[in-house]
């Protein structure tokens, strides 16, 4: 699919373009192009793959650019194919105190660089969402619902043939920057106690492997306008605690501590809506949520009604898969972040 194609990757120093890096720069892809606003990240970046693939790292360039500035998206563009689009404020609290900046970046960076990418004939964009932005109570998830409607919306208005535009929406991906596995791997080193703020809260989990799978499916299957989503299971914030404090410390120094529910956080999250169960396809791993293509000429569907329901039901962390303390164990020895922090810890 990406033979001799070029890839841009918004937000791509972030972990999820590190995952994409890590998958891709081997293949025969011609180019991936990293666009962000942080000189410094992209530097480190550049030595990191310099050094880890000296005779491929060619493969990647880097532009310096802000998706809330079209013009700076314009410039990344020329000869692009293919976009994913990871470039977001994503951590809720910051958000919750200051709402007009997810807007920003969230809502208003979407729309620039769909724009852009309509204009530059790129064949495809996938724009990375959250499960927060099923029934939102927060200003991360309320501009990522956004975000999800703006991909709909412009999905209507370009030929699908000319530019597919795909919406992923996927639960915590741990271990990824800014998370709570690093956090607390780190409180453990230090002898401190582990931070918990609601033992009993759930939490869909993946790994970032999974989050790129889920992008390449859409990117395959999807068609334009479309919500793709992820069977993920899920675990409580206290198994998931106890998981890592039984693989990092071993003898027993840190003590779990409950610190109170966050700003703007839920109970439980959701990945597909009650009433977006009413017309999901069923894809086996994943669930398919086409647009809603009807026009603002509602009048011939008063008559024209669809009374076939689907009998699905909203999807959430409470009632997928719940994982106990050994398959989160399992699942957390899988990624490689894990294994090299335990090596380190053992030396």
């Amino acid at each position: 699919m990406f033979k001799n194609k070029t890839l841009l990757i918004t937000g791509g120093t972030g972990s999820f373009g590190n995952a994409v890096l890590n998958g891709f720069l081997n293949s025969d892809i011609a180019e991936i192009r990293i666009f962000s606003r942080d000189e410094k990240k992209q530097d480190d970046m550049r030595h990191e793959y310099q050094a880890r693939f000296p005779g491929i790292s060619d493969k990647i360039k880097f532009y310096i650019g802000d998706v809330r500035d079209l013009q700076s998206v314009k410039n990344a563009m020329h000869g692009v194919d293919y976009i994913f689009h990871a470039a977001a404020l994503k951590q809720v609290p910051s958000c919750e105190f200051f709402p007009i900046e997810a807007v920003r970046t969230n809502v208003l960076g979407t729309e620039n660089v769909l724009t852009a990418a309509i204009e530059a004939g790129v064949k495809s964009v996938i724009c990375l969402s959250t499960d927060k932005a099923a029934y939102p109570v927060n200003a991360m998830g309320t501009s990522k619902a956004m975000m999800e409607k703006i991909v709909v919306a412009k999905s209507r208005t370009v030929s699908p043939d000319k530019t597919k535009i795909c919406c992923t929406r996927y639960g915590n991906v741990m271990c990824s920057r800014g998370s709570v596995i690093p956090l607390w791997i780190e409180q453990i080193k230090a002898g401190e106690p582990i931070t918990v703020t609601e033992p009993a809260m759930t939490r869909f989990i993946m790994s970032l492997e999974e989050a790129v799978e889920l992008v390449l499916f859409a990117f395959e299957n999807g068609n334009s306008g479309d919500i793709m989503v992820q069977k993920a299971p899920a675990c409580t914030i206290e198994v998931l605690a106890r998981a890592v404090k039984e693989l990092f410390d071993k003898e027993n120094k840190s003590e779990i501590r409950v610190i109170g529910i966050r700003h703007g956080e839920k109970m439980y999250e959701t990945l597909l809506t009650n009433e977006e169960c009413a017309h999901a396809v069923d894809m086996g791993n994943f669930y398919r949520v086409p647009a809603d293509k009807r026009d603002l000429n509602y009048d011939k569907y008063f008559k024209d009604g669809d009374e076939n329901r689907n009998p699905l039901t909203e999807f959430n962390s409470n009632n997928t898969e719940i994982l106990n303390v050994e398959q989160v164990k399992e699942k957390l020895l899988s990624l490689k972040y894990i294994r090299d922090e335990l090596a380190e810890m053992e030396s």
